[in-house]
């Protein structure tokens, strides 16, 4: 059987923990910053960890950086 391809876009956007829980990041931080507070943007940059609901599309998406837990 063929090797599974890592989908690039995933990569790019997901963050694999040590104990291999998906991070990612928070919505809302490209653009129209000037009428958010600071404390809004503040938390924006914080890393938000992924649904239960998405975590097992992801990590087959994701091949061998997330693991096979």
């Amino acid at each position: 059987m063929p090797k599974t391809k890592t989908s690039s876009s995933a990569k790019k956007r997901f963050k694999v923990t040590a104990g291999g829980k998906l991070l990612r990041r928070r919505a809302m931080k490209s653009h129209n910053l000037t009428k958010k507070t600071s404390k809004v943007k503040r938390r924006f940059s914080k890393d938000q960890p992924v649904a239960e609901a998405n975590v097992r599309a992801l990590k087959q998406m994701l091949g061998k950086r997330a693991g096979r837990n």
